[in-house]
């Protein structure tokens, strides 16, 4: 059997029924590991599954999936800080049998490690919601009046008035796919990339109406400075580096070059210009004051870069920082999560010495195979394809011997994670979900976005 079709076989079994519909896929199905909430349906998880579902035709579990979560947002102001926020979408759901019937329980991170609720549910679940109806060609769905008020629900909580002045969205350490403390709070790169696709999809999606006409404003108001934002001051590339290598601190006033007032002792510049090839460059990782990550986040690279919200140029850099720097960031097994790895007194100091996040392993610096399709994505966008038959294969060559596991560990890619489970479907989902945007480009359309006219 290839491996393409024990991937399919193992997808199948991970799917969830409910009151006798598919609704979505569980987490993992490790038979030799203790479920623990591994047996849920994760909404971030799903996302590679309900693309691959819906390039396949398969749209009804992704409808059912999208109009069961859309019952599960909260869509009352809650003042109890033990209670979800109205729009907030949860991290997952498990199916619970009761009295003979079956009812959905929502986990909005009050039972997850860190108990911090999730800000990349909501941003997914409007991507995904544009990606059935672009696959279906039917507004119908996103223009029903419920859903219509879930989008706009979603968006409040990020366009909300709050303590900062900036465009991006605030939030805390743990809200996204590294859900636990990785030094990522404030306005980290992977929430604003997805945040950005988010507005950007809603756009698509909201009806223009009395009801939608001040969150279709809004949009407007936030788009053009969230992306010059990112793009200007987020930026990484060796010209870029040269000017803040000089930058002036204790700046007042409109016309500071040094908004943010970084001071250049907090960057490790002579090892970050020795890595970071002429002909690369890449977002950081986060940007707030006197404070800049210069770590290499992939999802919110690689996203940047389907969302159209790096420049061409951009995009062309950060896929040539990946070819150039291979070995750091593919290795063994694609890819990365994070470059480069948290280690000694600042992996106890940034992580709470978190033994989980130990250097190199799971989110500090582990490898990931579930974002090789958004690798695939990314580099089939730009018209470099033999990025993602590279990485394929090289994921290929372990992947069913190692039964598909959640992450791999190491500085090359070479363990399988310690606490890894096996039999994760996203990594299966990744797989397949790349495979298929190779042999069939024009599904790109799903989830990728053009860029805005000059």
């Amino acid at each position: 059997m290839s491996i393409e079709a024990q991937a399919w076989e193992l997808l199948e079994k991970s799917i969830l029924t409910y009151q006798g519909r598919e609704i979505g896929t569980i987490a993992a199905k490790d038979p030799e590991v203790v479920a623990l909430n591994y047996d849920q349906c994760f909404v971030r998880d799903f996302i590679s599954s309900a693309l691959l579902f819906l390039m396949r035709g398969r749209t009804e579990i992704v409808r059912y999936f999208l109009e069961e979560t859309l019952k599960l947002q909260p869509k009352t102001t809650q003042f109890d800080s033990s209670k979800p926020s109205r729009g907030l979408m949860p991290a997952s759901f498990k199916i619970i049998a009761y009295e003979g019937g079956e009812y959905l329980k929502a986990d909005f991170g009050d039972h997850a490690i860190g108990r911090v609720a999730p800000a990349d549910s909501g941003l997914w679940w409007i991507i995904l919601l544009r990606a059935y109806t672009i696959s279906t060609q039917d507004f119908s769905l996103a223009h029903q009046p419920d859903f219509q008020e879930g989008i706009r629900f979603i968006l409040e909580l990020c366009l909300v008035t709050r303590f900062d002045m900036y465009p991006m969205v605030l939030v805390p350490d743990g809200a996204s796919m590294i859900d636990r403390r990785m030094g990522m709070y404030g306005h980290p790169l992977d929430i604003q990339s997805l945040f950005y696709g988010a507005l950007r999809a809603s756009l698509e999606l909201l009806v223009e109406n009395d009801d939608n006409q001040k969150m279709i404003q809004g949009i407007h108001s936030r788009l053009i400075p969230l992306r010059r934002q990112l793009r200007e001051n987020y930026w990484l590339d060796p010209d870029r580096l040269n000017v803040i290598y000089r930058y002036r601190v204790e700046e007042y006033g409109e016309e500071a070059l040094n908004q943010f007032n970084i001071y250049s002792d907090s960057i490790p510049f002579y090892r970050l210009a020795k890595w970071l090839p002429e002909a690369g460059g890449y977002m950081a990782g986060n940007l707030g004051p006197s404070q800049m990550d210069v770590r290499f986040f992939t999802l919110g690279n690689l996203m940047s870069i389907v969302s159209a919200l790096a420049t061409e140029r951009q995009s062309h850099k950060i896929l040539n920082l990946i070819e150039l720097r291979w070995t750091d960031l593919v290795g063994q097994m694609p890819m990365k999560l994070c470059y480069p790895a948290l280690e000694d007194a600042e992996w106890r100091i940034v992580t709470g010495a978190d033994p989980k996040n130990r250097p190199w392993s799971y989110h500090n610096g582990g490898s990931w195979p579930v974002l090789l399709w958004m690798l695939t994505a990314a580099a089939k966008k730009m018209n470099r394809g033999e990025l993602a038959h590279h990485a394929i294969a090289v994921a290929e060559r372990r992947l069913v011997e190692d039964q598909f596991p959640e992450y791999y560990d190491g500085p090359d890619g070479r363990l399988i994670g310690k606490e890894a489970r096996r039999y994760q479907t996203w990594t299966i989902a990744g797989y397949l979900l790349a495979k298929e945007l190779l042999a069939h480009p024009e599904h790109l359309q799903l989830i990728s976005f053009d860029w805005e006219p000059k």
